[in-house]
């Protein structure tokens, strides 16, 4: 199979899951997601003006795991509202740790 094969397919699968179901309850699910995804987004701003993160790490650990979970699963059965949620929500999650080991590695280094 060809590469031009490959990135047919893809599209068909795309054009599946996010234009061919569209429907009310879709787009109730998106709006839901966005509802409920707005206490990261909300959090992540917090973090990102103080610099740190604002939770507990184990917090963000549980969401990677979970969140990474969660988005093979929407993989799998091709929901278009998870795949989107789960899969923004991996990047404020990763974004989060990242700013947690920063800060640590910072006062690891003014110790020494």
């Amino acid at each position: 199979m060809g590469s031009e094969g490959v990135f047919a397919q893809i599209a068909d699968w795309f054009h599946h899951v996010f234009v061919s179901q569209l429907d009310l309850w879709l787009i109730l699910g998106f709006a839901a997601q966005a509802m409920f995804s707005m206490r990261f987004l909300l959090q992540w701003i917090a973090s990102e003006r103080a610099r740190r993160s604002v939770v507990p790490v184990t917090f963000w650990f549980f969401s990677v795991a979970g969140g990474s979970m969660l988005f093979a699963y929407a993989l799998h059965q091709k929901d278009p509202v998870f795949i989107a949620g789960q899969g923004a929500g991996l990047i404020i999650y990763a974004r989060n740790l990242w700013l947690i080991f920063r800060e640590h590695r910072a006062a690891l280094v003014k110790t020494d």
